[in-house]
């Protein structure tokens, strides 16, 4: 079995691979931050998802960066974990 650090050593070497990857982190950062913000309130996604009005399958997709969330849903859910949402 590869380790996380093996599989990115060799599908970096693809082209276009580690770029999409470095696109991707600003993303991958709100995502995680919000799943981190989610666990440490002892939120389950069920809980989370009807509080904000949205099926657990939804929060679901964004949590696994399924799918590109508008601001409005950000805010729905940064509202729902009783954070403010700032743009810079």
């Amino acid at each position: 079995m590869k380790t996380l650090e093996q599989f990115k050593k060799e599908a970096f070497r693809r082209s276009g691979v580690k770029r999409a990857y470095i696109e991707m982190q600003p993303e991958i950062k709100i995502i995680r931050a919000l799943i981190v913000s989610r666990n440490e309130k002892g939120m389950s996604q069920r809980k989370l998802a009807q509080k904000i009005g949205i099926t657990q399958s939804a929060l679901a997709r964004f949590e696994a960066g399924r799918i590109n969330p508008t601001l409005s849903f950000l805010q729905k859910i940064t509202t729902g974990l009783g954070l403010r949402l700032l743009v810079k």
